[in-house]
Formats: structure tokens, C-alpha cells, sequence
């Protein structure tokens, strides 16, 4: 972790991941797009900034533990770790495909650069709090994330970790809220739109649980790097940041749009996506 953040390195690893993400989809003929594009800035700020790792040695042991809850948003993931250097690019090729390292869901014995499998909804915090522990117990000194999407909190494993994480008062272990209102299948109320933010609060429920909490606009780099580099401050209880984001963040036409959870992108909306994205400007801000 550098003493200055990179912001304009930030956004533009976050839009390239956004293009590899979708070209990924189009070339595999199947995966996720909107949870992965809603993420794209929150992930690349994690590997280019916030995470002590070593793309060379992926299993070191003292290197930062992340965990992606949200497994079905797996391709945000990989396309990230490629542009950090733990596999080349032309691998997102294979994606999907049976002999392939990068699965649908993330699977940790078939990729040594990640710290746990993943897919089943509501089962990456439990994990988190098992990371958290050891390394209290061994000595070490490595900080854990868990990122979760905001329709999985309704998974009743999330808060059941919840309590003992602050039960075992983990200051080492954040989870990171990718809020973008939008599940699969939209909110009927809203004919498929997002619901307003102040409806449910994340940050509330959390507390309530006994964790400290922030709130951050997740496409705002200048609030999302000092946040996460804050959480691995020493601190008593665990920490949960909700970040407010957009699902399809970057492309016009799937922002906002639960359709595009998991869709394939024909080859007309495929060339107006990478338009989009190669006439994004890398920036500070929301436009990565």
C-alpha cells in the first residue's frame, strides 16, 4: 500500500475489468454481468491499493484474506486478479468451462489465488470470521474482507455470523456491503427499478448486531480507498461498510436494470458496451 493512493490507475483497472467482464460473457455465451460491474470499483480498489498480496505467491501466509460471498459475481473477481498479475488475461477465455480454473462460482482448489470457494448464498462470512480468529490466534497480523451483496443479507447464515463476530469482537474482519438495490429479479413495486436507499439500511442492521459501520458511495474512489484502508486499522469489533452502488455501473443501457443480472449481451449491445467503456475517462470519481 502505497503512502498516495493511485485513483486514476484505480478507475481504469475498475473499466477495463468492466470490459474484460463483458466480452467474458459474450465469449463464454453465459454469466453474471450487472452484480460483477456494480463491484468493479470496490474490487479493484482491494488489489491495487488495500491488499497486502503477492501475486507471485498467491498462499502466502501473511498476505490479506477476501472472500467474494456474492460468488455468482465471480467474473468481477477473476477479471481483477488478471489485471493484477495472479493469471494472464487470455485465461478469462476459458471461463466457464469444465477444465477451466475460472469456474462459475469461485473454487478455491482449482485457483490458488483465492481464499475460499464460494456460490451458495450467505455462506462467505462464516468463513470470514474463521480467517479472523486464526489469524488472531497464530500472531498474524492479516486483515480479512468479505464482500456480500445486498439481497443475500436476507440469508439467515449472514446474521448468525454477525452475532459472533462481534461476540469475538474481530476488529480484523470487514464485510463490505455491495448495496445496488437490484436482486435477479427486480422489486415488483418498483417495476424492476432499484428501491430508494433509505428504506432498509444495512448499516443500521449491522449495528444493531454490535459491528461499527461506514457508508460510502461505491463508485466514488476518493470515499472508497480511505474507507477500506481504514478498516485495517486496529479497531475493537468488526466493521461493516456499505457502499451504495449501481448494478450494470458503466454501461448505459444495463445500469439500474435487474435484467442484466445474468444476461449475453448480443453482438449490437457488445460493441456499444466496449464504446461506452473505451470512451470512459479514467478519473477519481464515479465515471471508472
Amino acid at each position: 500500500m502505497s503512502a498516495v493512493a493511485d485513483l486514476d490507475l484505480i478507475a481504469d483497472v475498475a473499466r477495463r475489468a468492466r470490459l474484460l467482464v463483458i466480452e467474458t460473457v459474450a465469449h463464454a455465451g453465459a454469466g453474471h454481468v450487472g452484480g460483477p460491474l456494480s463491484a468493479a470499483d470496490l474490487l479493484a480498489a482491494l488489489y491495487f491499493d488495500v491488499l497486502d498480496v503477492r501475486p507471485d505467491e498467491p498462499r502466502w501466509p501473511d498476505r490479506d484474506r477476501f472472500i467474494l460471498s456474492k460468488g455468482h459475481s465471480s467474473l468481477g473477481l477473476y477479471s481483477v486478479l488478471a489485471l493484477r498479475g495472479f493469471f494472464e488475461v487470455k485465461e478469462l477465455k476459458t471461463f466457464d468451462r469444465l477444465d477451466s480454473r475460472l469456474q462459475g462460482h469461485p473454487d478455491m482448489s482449482r485457483l490458488d489465488a483465492l481464499d475460499m470457494s464460494t456460490g451458495a448464498l450467505g455462506q462467505g462470512l462464516s468463513p470470514g470470521i474463521g480467517m479472523a480468529l486464526a489469524a488472531r490466534l497464530q500472531g498474524r497480523e492479516y486483515h480479512t474482507f468479505v464482500m456480500l451483496g445486498d439481497g443475500e443479507l436476507q440469508e439467515g447464515q449472514v446474521w448468525e455470523a454477525a452475532f459472533i463476530a462481534a461476540r469475538y469482537r474481530l476488529g480484523n474482519l470487514t464485510a463490505i456491503v455491495d448495496w445496488n438495490g437490484l436482486q435477479q429479479y427486480g422489486w415488483r413495486a418498483e417495476k424492476g427499478r432499484r428501491p430508494p436507499f433509505d428504506e432498509i439500511n444495512p448499516a443500521r442492521v449491522f449495528e444493531a448486531f454490535g459491528w461499527a459501520s461506514a457508508e460510502i458511495d461505491g463508485h466514488e474512489l476518493a470515499q472508497i480507498v480511505p474507507a477500506l484502508r481504514a478498516a485495517k486499522e486496529p479497531r475493537e469489533r468488526p466493521l461493516a461498510i456499505v457502499a451504495r452502488t449501481i448494478k450494470g455501473k458503466g454501461v448505459s443501457f444495463m445500469e439500474n436494470e435487474f435484467t442484466w443480472h445474468s444476461r449475453v449481451p448480443t453482438a449490437a449491445e457488445l460493441e456499444q458496451a466496449r464504446a461506452e467503456l473505451a470512451a470512459a475517462p479514467a478519473g477519481t470519481g464515479g465515471s471508472a
